[in-house]
């Protein structure tokens, strides 16, 4: 089974996400806790939520992905940014239990000069302050590209953070294609290799979710701008490649290009006749 689907609007509530997915031809989907550049969270409406997890059950949908705000930066060198990003990646956990089982991912954020031991340290504190014995919600750290200072570009810094981390089995990563690509990660010519590289180093047990994405930026140009599946340097025979290796069957796939909603559906047209 291929779950993969795209980031959908939770504006019109969970059902309608629900729906959007169907439409599409997806069966996973990822969707903002909240404004992706503010704090503000709108209301959850409990039946809305009952509504979707019944559209989930019967048409067979994988895990789903809460994506925290892009505006956060919970290792940041001034106090009150780490305190707000606490405070909303509280309220957001909160809230994905309404969805229990699934995942919240988020960006580890920038050092901004502290350095990536100081940064990863801030990261494990907060994620030790979150994480709690019987959430059923995985925290996923994001792969980064690379740029400004950035911590999560190499595997070797998101193993650095689970090391840190009390509650290990509340913790994961999604891996995303146009990040690790633009990071120096040649999963065009060499994805076996990239692979058995994340599980000598954090464990694909750890590997939760793929952000499926092309890029519009050369390898290792420490860059971060998505393209449409197939129009970018990594290129469709490689996103195939990914798709259907065997060490990522049954991730959720979810695609974070520039698209609107017929553009994706295209898209995971292209991606499901490439798989058969």
């Amino acid at each position: 089974m291929l779950n993969i689907g795209c980031h959908l609007s939770v504006s019109n509530g969970y059902e309608a996400m629900g729906r959007d997915a169907l439409n599409i031809g997806a069966n996973t989907f990822q969707f903002f806790t909240r404004n992706p550049r503010g704090s503000k969270a709108r209301e959850v409406d409990s039946e809305d939520v009952k509504k979707l997890q019944r559209i989930m059950d019967e048409n067979s949908f994988g895990k789903l992905v809460g994506h925290a705000p892009y505006t956060l930066n919970i290792c940041s060198n001034a106090e009150r940014t780490r305190e707000f990003a606490l405070e909303v990646m509280e309220d957001d956990l909160r809230r994905m239990e309404l969805l229990p089982g699934n995942y919240y991912n988020f960006h580890p954020g920038s050092h901004l000069k502290q350095g990536v031991e100081e940064g990863s340290t801030i990261i494990a504190y907060a994620l030790n302050k979150l994480l709690k014995e019987d959430q059923t919600t995985i925290v996923l750290l994001e792969t980064m590209s690379g740029k400004g200072t950035e911590i999560g570009s190499t595997f070797q810094e998101l193993r650095g953070i689970i090391d840190r981390v009390n509650f290990k089995e509340k913790v994961g990563v999604c891996l995303d294609t146009c990040h690790v690509y633009d990071a120096g990660y040649d999963i065009v010519n060499d994805l076996d290799g990239v692979l058995d590289s994340f599980d000598r180093i954090i464990g694909l047990d750890k590997l939760y979710a793929v952000h499926l994405n092309d890029s519009k930026n050369p390898y290792n140009s420490r860059k971060d701008r998505h393209e449409t599946i197939g129009e970018g340097y990594i290129g469709m025979d490689a996103i195939s490649r990914i798709v259907m290796h065997p060490a990522l069957r049954g991730l959720p796939f979810l695609l974070e290009t520039p698209n609107d909603l017929d553009g994706h559906r295209e898209e995971i047209k292209k991606i499901r006749e490439a798989c058969k």
